[in-house]
C-alpha cells in the first residue's frame, strides 16, 4: 500500500511516501508536533514585538569629557581618569550604577546625591596588563526619569616593555 502526502507551504514543498499504515500515523504525528512547535515560536516572537518599551531621553547632565585617549602607556602601571559631570537638572541626581565593561577597569564614583548646579565625578582606573590597544568602556546610570545611561570612553595603548627578559635554553 502507497500513500503520497504532499504539503503546500509558502516556499516549501514536502513529498512523503507512505509504504505501511504505521508510517503513515508516525509522520501524521510529526507533522503534528513540527507543526506547533512553529506555532509556539510564533506566539513568542508575537509577545517580544508587543511588550512596551519605555521611550528614553537624552540626559541633562552636562560631562566635561566623555572620551579620554591616555595615549601610550607602560604596561603594569595602572591609569586613572576622573570624569567630572554638572547637574544641570531641576532634581537631585543619585549616580544608581556605573559598571566597566571588562574586570580590567575599575570604576569610583560620587555615591552621594548631587544637587542641581553641582558637580560630581566618575573615576576610571586601567589595569594596563597587556600589550596593545584598548578601548573600554564605563556605562553611567542616574535616577534622571526616562535619560538613557550614559558611556564613558577610555582608551590608548599599552606599549611592550623594553627590556623582555628572555630564556635561553642551552643544550
Amino acid at each position: 500500500m502507497d500513500f503520497v502526502i504532499k504539503f503546500v507551504k509558502p516556499k516549501i514543498l514536502i513529498t512523503i511516501k507512505i509504504d505501511s499504515m504505521k508510517t503513515l500515523k508516525f509522520t501524521i504525528v510529526a507533522l503534528f508536533v513540527s507543526a506547533m512547535s512553529f506555532a509556539q515560536v510564533a506566539q513568542t516572537a508575537k509577545k517580544a514585538i508587543t511588550q512596551e518599551v519605555k521611550p528614553t531621553k537624552l540626559s541633562e547632565i552636562k560631562w566635561t569629557e566623555e572620551t579620554h585617549d591616555f595615549g601610550e602607556i607602560e604596561k603594569g602601571k595602572p591609569v586613572s581618569y576622573e570624569f567630572t559631570f554638572t547637574n544641570t537638572t531641576n532634581q537631585t541626581i543619585l549616580l544608581t550604577n556605573v559598571k566597566a565593561s571588562c574586570g580590567c577597569t575599575a570604576t569610583n564614583y560620587t555615591k552621594t546625591p548631587v544637587k542641581p548646579g553641582e558637580t560630581g565625578t566618575v573615576t576610571a582606573t586601567y589595569n594596563a596588563a597587556a600589550p596593545g590597544n584598548f578601548h573600554k568602556t564605563v556605562t553611567v546610570t542616574t535616577n534622571e526619569e526616562g535619560a538613557a545611561p550614559k558611556v564613558l570612553i577610555i582608551k590608548g595603548k599599552v606599549k611592550k616593555p623594553e627590556t623582555e627578559e628572555k630564556s635561553i635554553l642551552l643544550k
